[in-house]
């Protein structure tokens, strides 16, 4: 993009004049944040208009989450604009830094929703014709705060900024009916801008309003209050993310979402394809439709649907959909995968549940065994069995997990469809994740190997036989992203991190396989041998953990309770605390990811073995120079095979090991063995933490008693983790503890988003 500074500044001005009446001199942060983000959109407007007319197959990528973050400065480094533009600004009194409060657009959760955002930027940096579909949360996921200690979910009005980074498309506004009402979908669409190549993809978000908004005649009759509710009702589809499905209420709510996003995108793109006089039968040629995870697959249904809406047979319906769609499975928790009540589908979306039981009719017709293939069973319609029946390819996200699908979760489909089965492990950009959040140590990188890194990751393994030269720089500039992030916590959590201390962060959604619990466990260790004298020579460490858990997710907030009230123990303990500090940073979310990512020390991935899918943080700490400290689980295993597992701090069960023992193991025979281990759980119920709901002693049983104790495997694998991060403690400080950091990053090619779509197109989507 061509750069202009005084036409820049005087498109700039003119916007401030008609939108906020004011000029530069006198616009405050939040209009001029408005202004430069419109002056950029006017000058990326023919670009974007190009790449909507291009011709060719186009792939329309379905997900419920799109963790985009903040869009300004990604968007200006794309454009290859940011430095231009950063002095335009300067050249008039203004820094470009201050936009860093602009609100993250957190329309997403954790890893799915980030893994979404960063394949449509590198689909775009490709040259890859790929869309996106999802919903425009007006609230995102949530604000979190903490109330002593206790997650407290805020609304979280990311519009509060504006949004001048989406165009409102009225003209391809289209309506959705449920059996009780209907709803208006308008889009939102949103530049994806491609590295320095001209190619801009679009992100279309659904928002729901009310069909008619205003009824005057209820108005004049005083009757306006039942008009408010069937507005209420239409907008609230929108309002946020994953509404707590405790309740009948909240699941039905989840299916309004779901069915609104996928019918609103579907009918956009047929009665487009059907204007430009196209043959329906034909749709696969022009578009595929890949589905993330199981949140929008009631899209398959829905388009056989609509083409039999259009005088289509039920046959020809699916024939059509089975070659536009394909299915990217991240779980093999089968509480993950999603299911449906059948009277609640079938009473929602009568025809919509017509179309499933046509889908399970033409199982049957096909021969399969009904007693292992089905999709509706038990009064229950099984969205992940939908999905691979009719989708062309099924794929994992890593090596493992793949191979797990296909010898335990989906074992039958597997056998009856190996062709269907593809791996396809997950990647980042490394745009946003290290060029953009890491600028100084991507300057050392381009000054040994050049430039084409940035749209080539696997040119990082040339920067090898330069690591011996470039490690002091490597040192000092991580030494001043620790600088950096410990003001930034300090401003944000009052907690003071001196930045010598080692900086072992563990980042991500909160889920008891993740094991933050077996983390908390292993500080309580650290804590209880520097106060009571048995360890001696603890290396000065702040543990840092940043995550979200779900509103309704009971055993998740009683994790983060418990790490906050460790954290008040080690940093209100004038002892300890010269040797450890504890934070737990509020309100995750991408800005602060960014920050947290180029200042760790060790990455923290223990899951279970054989429960995380892949994972995509471990790929961010990885390209910013930090070793892995985790379990052979996701995308660990890839890591090791990178890097060397001699690189990174591997423990705990591996998955056969797992699959072994977990019918049989009992922690009590680890507990009463491991006294050290018992006088930590002892902490959840001996008064040691305050805990007036309760939780913790939730805790506590989830570990001890129940239907099945420590079904994580905390205690299992608790003697060997605290072995092997007290190593890498131990070894941090070297020179060879650098090298292994470095080393990480220069084999962290693989895992580049960039290959990851390509390898989507080469083997499921066949386009650009």
């Amino acid at each position: 993009m061509k750069f202009n500074r005084k036409e820049f500044l005087q498109d700039v001005e003119r916007i401030l004049h008609a939108d906020f009446k004011c000029d530069l001199k006198s616009a405050g942060k939040k209009e001029l944040y408005n202004a430069v983000s419109k002056a950029v959109m006017l000058e990326a407007y023919p670009a974007w208009a190009a790449s909507k007319e291009a011709a060719g197959k186009r792939c329309g990528y379905f997900s419920a989450e799109f963790l985009m973050g903040r869009a300004i400065f990604n968007n200006l480094l794309n454009l290859g604009i940011l430095e231009e533009v950063k002095g335009a600004l300067a050249s008039v009194g203004e820094d470009l830094s201050q936009f860093e409060e602009v609100e993250d657009a957190a329309l997403g959760n954790g890893g799915l929703g980030r893994l979404a955002a960063c394949y449509l930027e590198s689909a775009a940096s490709t040259n890859l014709p790929l869309d996106g579909y999802g919903i425009r949360y007006r609230y995102g996921l949530f604000r979190q705060v903490f109330e002593d200690g206790y997650q407290k979910e805020e609304g979280d009005d990311w519009l509060r900024w504006g949004d001048p980074w989406s165009v409102r498309v009225e003209r391809d506004a289209c309506i959705v009916r449920f059996s009780d009402m209907d709803i208006l979908a308008v889009p939102y669409d949103m530049p994806i801008f491609g590295y320095k190549n001209g190619v801009v993809n679009t992100l279309r978000l659904w928002s729901s309003e009310p069909v008619r908004a205003f009824d005057f005649e209820l108005f004049d009759t005083m009757k306006g209050d039942s008009k408010a509710v069937d507005n209420f009702n239409a907008t609230k589809i929108c309002d946020v993310l994953y509404p707590n499905d405790n309740t009948m209420v909240g699941k039905l709510l989840r299916l309004r979402q779901q069915y609104f996003m996928v019918s609103a995108s579907l009918q956009d793109i047929v009665r487009k394809f059907k204007a430009a006089g196209k043959d329906l039968h034909t749709l696969p040629e022009a578009y595929c439709f890949q589905l993330n995870d199981t949140h929008p697959v009631l899209a398959i249904p829905e388009l056989i649907r609509i083409l039999r809406c259009e005088g289509l047979s039920f046959d020809e319906a699916f024939e059509i959909a089975r070659g536009a769609f394909n299915f990217t499975n991240h779980t093999i928790m089968a509480e993950a995968l999603e299911r449906w009540d059948v009277l609640a589908l079938s009473d929602l979306l009568p025809s919509v549940y017509e179309q499933i039981l046509g889908c399970q009719e033409r199982l049957e017709r096909e021969g399969l065994d009904r007693d292992r293939f089905f999709i509706v069973r038990d009064g229950t319609v099984h969205m992940a069995n939908l999905a691979i029946f009719v989708s062309s390819k099924v794929n994992g996200v890593a090596e493992i997990h793949t191979n797990i699908l296909k010898t335990e979760t989906f074992r039958n489909w597997y056998e009856q469809y190996p062709e269907k089965f593809v791996n396809i492990t997950n990647g980042i950009t490394p745009r946003r994740w290290l060029l953009l959040n890491n600028p100084e140590l991507a300057k050392v990188i381009d000054g040994k190997i050049g430039e084409g890194w940035h749209t080539d990751l696997k040119q990082l393994a040339s920067l090898r036989p330069f690591v011996d030269e470039i490690l002091p720089d490597f040192k000092r500039i991580k030494g001043e992203n620790k600088q950096k992030l410990a003001a930034y916590i300090k401003e944000r959590e009052g907690v003071d991190i001196p930045p010598h201390f080692i900086f072992d962060v563990q980042i991500k959604r909160l889920h008891e396989y993740k094991r933050q619990l077996l983390n908390a466990f292993s500080i309580l260790h650290f804590y209880f041998g520097v106060k009571d004298g048995r360890i001696t020579d603890f290396p000065p460490t702040a543990f840092i953990f940043g995550a979200k858990a779900a509103p309704g997710y009971y055993m998740a907030k009683a994790v983060i309770k418990f790490i906050n009230e460790i954290a008040k123990l080690v940093n209100g303990d004038e002892d300890v605390s010269k040797v450890m500090r504890v934070v737990f940073v509020q309100d995750y979310d991408v800005s602060y990811a960014e920050k947290l990512v180029c200042a760790a020390d060790a990455s923290e991935q223990i899951s279970t073995a054989g429960m995380e899918a892949s994972g995509t943080g471990n790929m961010k700490f990885m390209l910013n120079g930090t070793v892995t400290l985790g379990t052979m689980d996701g995308a660990n295993v890839e890591i090791c095979e990178e890097a060397g597992r001699e690189n990174n701090y591997i423990f705990g069960a591996t998955v056969d090991e797992v699959n072994a023992v977990k019918h049989s193991y009992n922690p009590w025979d680890i507990i009463n063995r491991t006294p050290e281990l018992s006088r930590i759980l002892n902490t959840l119920v001996d008064g040691t933490f305050s805990d007036e709901r309760g939780v913790l002693k939730r805790l506590y049983e989830s570990i001890t008693g129940g239907y099945e104790p420590d079904r994580y495997l905390v205690c299992y694998d608790f003697a060997d983790y605290i072995r092997v991060k007290e190593a890498l403690l131990r070894d941090y400080g070297s020179d060879e503890f650098f090298k292994k950091s470095l080393l990480n990053l220069c084999a962290a090619g693989k895992f580049s988003a960039d290959r990851s779509v390509r390898d989507y197109s080469d083997l499921i989507w066949h386009i650009g």
